[in-house]
């Protein structure tokens, strides 16, 4: 794994959740969207964000530091995926959630690069995301690792807002930007 981000505290492990910590895992995830607003209390996407990987068509990875979650991001493969996975060799970050208190420690960067490295041991070619527009940390965090714009991915859930799509080629577990 590469090398943690500055600022990151060396005891913390990104490694697979365990089925017993999948219900603290869930409430992490409602947490964190709630506290920034993307996540309302009536919203139907409480419980599919609850829920997201513990049927196990997707890895849940888990950084901790000890016994403590700080934060969560999933990878589904084809043929899971959400709405942007449309093909073999690709697959989907989903849900990437840190605790409010462990916000500005580089958390959301390692749990990035370890699944960027993950979907390279698994031959995949394309890392694909749905984020909100207002998520500005998340965007911001996938450009700086090198994911770009995939609009023609862009995804409407019912009549809600547009969720913009990015992507991510990988090649011979290097990352290069698609066109």
């Amino acid at each position: 794994m590469p090398e943690p981000p500055r600022g990151l505290d060396r005891c913390v492990e990104v490694r697979d959740a365990r089925r017993e910590e999948f219900a603290s895992i869930g409430d992490l995830r409602v947490a964190a969207y709630r506290a920034d607003g993307f996540l309302s209390p009536a919203s139907a996407y409480e419980e599919t964000l609850r829920a997201l990987g513990t049927d196990g068509d997707g890895e849940i990875l888990a950084a901790v530091d000890g016994e403590r979650i700080l934060g969560t991001a999933m990878l589904q493969y084809w043929p899971h995926g959400g709405q942007v996975v449309r093909a073999p060799g690709e697959a989907e970050i989903r849900a990437l959630a840190v605790a409010r208190d462990a916000r500005g420690r580089g958390i959301g960067r390692v749990l990035l690069a370890a699944l960027m490295q993950r979907a390279a041991v698994r031959d995949v070619r394309r890392l694909l995301l749905l984020t909100h527009p207002d998520m500005r940390a998340a965007r911001h965090l996938y450009a700086e690792a090198g994911f770009r714009r995939l609009p023609a991915r862009d995804f409407q859930p019912g009549s809600g807002t547009t969720l913009l799509a990015f992507s991510l080629a990988l090649s011979h577990g290097q990352s290069s930007v698609d066109e």
